[in-house]
């Protein structure tokens, strides 16, 4: 047993309790702690499992935390299943409990079965060679700002038979969950339906799939050697994405296939998804302009590139912050709802779109250069009158650029100026809406960066002006 300060999850249940059992026959009652959840998902039964814990804590001297969740409303209100719900729920408080307590380590009491069970749902649900090593007996707590507490599962190499003997070699008290008799869940379907299948061929399945789980890692750990060497090549820094994967260096790899799932899948692209963008790279068929999106990331394909970026760097963002006045940073409801923009109130720093921008006002006076600087825009105040929105770009988009009388689309300003995707994507233009409203697309003043329109030059009755330049390059969110 670790000598570390260690808390202990008791469900109540067979397994905990007898992991409860054996920590304080062999540890002093002070360097432990159980901690249970009551999810309130079984009713009375649920108030039964607290009860037996506490009782248990008290009659042999162990302090007991006790935490009561709606389980139910959380999962609904967050969009999960009531298991990831309870999991959440669940290990987000061990960690309040660590860092509040001076807890060292978490101890689960997930035993070989359990293993077993997470083999083949990671094989069903489709997680690669990570998945195939199943649990590991010390890691970090699952929490979603990561934590320095050790997540331990001492009963890890113990299967349940030997739990149900142990519990009655000791006379370990504990409770069934109704629940695991049922098969609506996943895990327990396999459990109640699948491995007494698997048990009739194999009597020792269980240990077996434990021991190839063994060599599943050590074979992650090598193939994970060979990526992190190939990736060297393949991958270059990128200030503007998180990954630029050369596709000339990615297809001279015979296992290119694989090579692409190990850059892409920790980003949370589906293994569908994966599958797209392979066959796309494997024809004939032009990738360039083509996009696929994970949750959180998207792919661009360019001519001789792919970039992996946060999404919202091609799409409605929430970045919504205006220094020179934060109390004006809020959506506008007759602004279309699946763009990034900021609402420019006056002089700041506004970040929209992944970028940020300085915004000033600059008396002007006769004399003063018009010249454009580069990458600087100055247009005229009485023209651009605030409040106006820094956007994305949208594809019918349209301006009268600097020095010309005709309309011009911005797209066609992208391709003159030889713009990639990603490039398109981080576009910002600036609209005026002082007339027409924001929904008005048609209304731009300029390309932030880039170009104004004619419109809104300065000429020789100019009173001020805005200046607006980029405060920073691309922000990575």
């Amino acid at each position: 047993m670790s000598e570390k300060k260690t808390l202990l999850a008791v469900s109540g249940g067979i397994d905990s309790m007898c992991m409860a059992e054996i920590y304080v026959r062999r540890c002093p009652s002070d360097s432990i702690a159980v901690a249970h959840c009551n999810f309130n998902l079984r009713g009375a039964e649920s108030d039964g499992d607290e009860a037996l814990v506490r009782s248990w804590a008290e009659s042999h001297g162990v302090r007991c935390h006790v935490r009561s969740f709606d389980t139910r409303a959380f999962a609904a209100e967050h969009g999960v299943s009531i298991e990831m719900a309870a999991r959440e729920l669940r290990y987000r408080w061990f960690a309040q409990l660590c860092e509040s307590e001076g807890y060292e380590e978490v101890a689960v009491a997930h035993n070989a079965n359990d293993n077993a069970e997470t083999l083949m749902l990671n094989l069903l649900r489709g997680s690669g060679m990570k998945g195939l090593s199943g649990m590991a007996e010390v890691s970090s707590l699952p929490v979603p700002a990561g934590s320095a507490v050790r997540l331990i599962r001492p009963m890890l190499e113990m299967t349940r038979k030997q739990i149900e003997g142990y519990a009655l070699a000791h006379g370990v008290k504990y409770r069934h969950d109704s629940t695991n008799f049922s098969s609506e869940y996943k895990r327990n379907m396999l459990r109640n339906e699948v491995f007494p299948v698997f048990e009739r061929v194999n009597p020792s399945v269980v240990r077996t799939l434990n021991r190839e789980m063994g060599y599943f890692a050590e074979a992650n750990e090598i193939v994970a050697d060979y990526c992190r060497k190939e990736m060297e090549e393949i991958c270059h820094p990128e200030e503007r994405s998180d990954v630029r994967i050369s596709y000339r260096a990615l297809l001279s790899r015979k296992h290119w296939r694989y090579l692409l799932y190990h850059i892409l899948e920790p980003y949370g692209f589906n293994s569908a998804t994966l599958a797209s963008i392979e066959d796309l790279l494997s024809s004939d068929r032009t990738v360039s302009g083509k996009r696929f999106d994970s949750k959180e990331y998207t792919v661009l394909m360019e001519r001789d590139h792919m970039y992996v970026v946060p999404l919202t760097a091609g799409r409605a963002g929430n970045d919504l912050l205006c220094h020179a006045r934060p109390s004006l940073s809020h959506a506008r409801p007759d602004l279309a709802s699946d763009d990034a923009f900021m609402p420019v109130h006056g002089a700041g720093t506004y970040h929209v779109n992944g970028r940020a921008f300085k915004v000033e006002m600059i008396p002007w006076e006769s004399g003063m250069s018009v010249r454009q600087p580069d990458g600087i825009l100055l247009l005229d105040a009485d023209k651009l009158k605030f409040p106006f929105v820094l956007r994305a770009w949208r594809s019918g988009d349209w301006f009268i650029p600097l020095g010309m009388k005709g309309k011009k689309k911005v797209s066609d300003l992208f391709t003159d100026l030889k713009y990639d995707t990603f490039m398109k994507a981080s576009a910002v233009m600036i609209a005026d809406v002082q007339t027409e409203g924001l929904a008005d697309v048609q209304h731009i003043a300029g390309v932030a960066g880039v170009r104004i329109d004619d419109r809104y030059k300065v000429v020789s009755d100019t009173r001020s002006v805005v200046r607006i330049s980029p405060a920073d390059r691309l922000i990575q969110l």
